[in-house]
């Protein structure tokens, strides 16, 4: 097998394992929060012991500076997986998935109007396919309807996803990869910790398979293959493989749960990842 090759199949496991997320997150019957606590602290362990393993430091580089920019995205990854495995359970995998891929499209909103970035129009033109993919994505527009309140989490998922990128992008040349993703777990199982005082914490012997399955290996070990992949083939490639999750998802999703789209629905999701896999300009803020 050639290293292109290497990185794509990299690229395409990750690609899976982050779509089974959602996935499993219908599977197990507990609380959104108590599964992104249970998901965080199997990651951040998993993390910490490839780290010693592989001999990758995890302070490296660390300063007040960083460490409040970590913190910062920590909370901005708990709130976007809570709100993604609400959206899961209100709404349904596709429903999740979906709204969850608008991110794109705030990441752009968030580097125009907070970062003052310059943005074209054919960037500004994909937030509207994206906007309009979700109206059509959307089975009805009333809080009456569980795939409309699924959608509306979905697509906070999206918008907390899009701030912690915009974050990230800001210490990926200072920290690695591994180092940034073991402190946010970290940071995330602290952050939702004192919501376990407020939720059954009850949980089955298939919950907790389920729940080891999704932090070790849709979590830790998905981060690494994604890691990994990039150091074969170019950033862009494994961006645009990543950016296939929804399809995977929504597949597995149709397979398990009979969760079958409508008409209206597959058109809403293909307007939506094309807008996220279409080739994007480089944006003119300057990473710190």
């Amino acid at each position: 097998m050639t290293n292109h090759q290497k990185g794509l199949v990299f690229a395409h496991l990750a690609a899976v394992l982050f779509g089974m997320t959602g996935i499993l997150g219908a599977l197990i019957q507990m609380d959104a929060s108590l599964i992104t606590f249970g998901r965080a602290s199997l990651a951040f362990i998993s993390l910490y012991l490839y780290s010693r393993l592989v001999g990758i430091s995890l302070t490296q580089h660390l300063s007040p500076f960083f460490m409040g920019r970590l913190l910062f995205s920590g909370v901005l990854l708990a709130i976007h997986w809570v709100t993604f495995f609400y959206a899961v359970k209100i709404g349904g995998v596709a429903m999740a998935t979906l709204g969850f891929a608008s991110f794109p499209a705030f990441i752009t909103l968030i580097e125009r109007f907070i970062l003052r970035d310059k943005v074209n129009s054919t960037a500004w033109l994909l937030v509207f396919i994206v906007m309009f993919g979700l109206f059509l994505v959307s089975p009805e527009l009333t809080w009456q309807n569980t795939n409309s309140v699924g959608l509306v989490w979905g697509i906070s998922s999206g918008l907390s996803f899009a701030g912690l990128a915009v974050v990230n992008r800001t210490m990926g040349h200072q920290l690695s990869a591994i180092s940034i993703s073991f402190w946010q777990n970290l940071i995330v199982a602290i952050v939702t910790l004192p919501t376990l005082c407020f939720i059954s914490l009850s949980m089955t012997g298939s919950d907790g398979v389920y729940l080891l399955i999704l932090g070790v290996i849709c979590t830790a070990l998905s981060h690494v293959l994604f890691v990994s992949s990039v150091k074969y083939i170019p950033a862009r490639t494994t961006g645009l493989i990543i950016s296939l999750e929804p399809v995977y998802a929504i597949v597995v999703a149709w397979w398990l749960f009979n969760e079958q789209p409508t008409l209206k629905m597959i058109i809403g999701g293909i307007l939506i990842i094309g807008a996220a896999i279409y080739p994007h300009e480089k944006s003119t803020h300057s990473e710190k």
